[in-house]
């Protein structure tokens, strides 16, 4: 797996996704880290890790068709087999969607099709959250199609809310389960034993996941 991660902050995910390449669990090689933001603290952490990077700002084109060919052209520069999106704060061109189908996942904090789509992302989920007043959250990686947070689910994890949650207590929660989570999704990829049947994705030779109500 040659792995484009793209991301817009500070890049905590591609954090975990290093580590996990680093150990050794997750077979994969990141070949480059793009982001619409110089400032974006996961250029620093791909440049320690002396990742290449990529900073394409949509702003810079004309239209969204001229964006998304820049984005593939980057890609195929560096031969990327499989894109992650981390935190990426951007709708991905209909035409990259569409090169790297079945090929680009995305980790959302919260558990699909809850709280998700336009402009639910980051903090703005987790209040949205304590507002409904849901006693269980989660992470979720899906992967991606021409519309927000609404491809085929690969992996969920749940999270507890609790009644005296602040929304920055839950985010930490939520984040530590998506740093384990999207590693291990992204490695079941990379040994192929992830098979879509339309919108109902199957894991080879997976052990069951327990319910969160399961007793021990």
């Amino acid at each position: 797996m040659r792995l484009a991660v793209f991301a817009s902050g500070e890049g905590t995910n591609f954090q975990a996704i290093l580590d996990a390449i680093d150990a050794g669990t997750l077979p994969a090689e990141a070949v480059c880290c793009v982001s619409n933001t110089p400032d974006a603290g996961a250029l620093s952490r791909a440049k320690h890790h002396n990742v290449p990077t990529e900073v394409i700002a949509p702003a810079s084109f004309d239209t969204a068709a001229s964006f998304g060919h820049a984005l593939l052209d980057a890609l195929r520069a560096y031969d990327v087999t499989f894109v992650a999106l981390a935190g990426y704060m951007q709708k991905i061109p209909p035409t990259v969607v569409e090169a790297y189908r079945g090929s680009m996942t995305n980790i959302h904090p919260a558990l699909l099709p809850a709280f998700g789509g336009q402009g639910m992302y980051g903090m703005h989920v987790h209040r949205a959250v304590l507002e409904y007043g849901v006693h269980w959250t989660g992470a979720t990686v899906h992967l991606v199609d021409e519309e927000y947070d609404h491809g085929p689910i690969v992996l969920q994890e749940p999270v507890p809310v609790y009644a005296d949650d602040t929304p920055d207590a839950l985010a930490d929660r939520v984040r530590e389960v998506e740093h384990q989570l999207y590693p291990e999704a992204l490695r079941l990829f990379a040994e192929d034993r992830v098979h879509q049947d339309g919108r109902t994705i199957r894991i080879q030779d997976a052990a069951p996941r327990r319910s969160p109500t399961d007793s021990d």
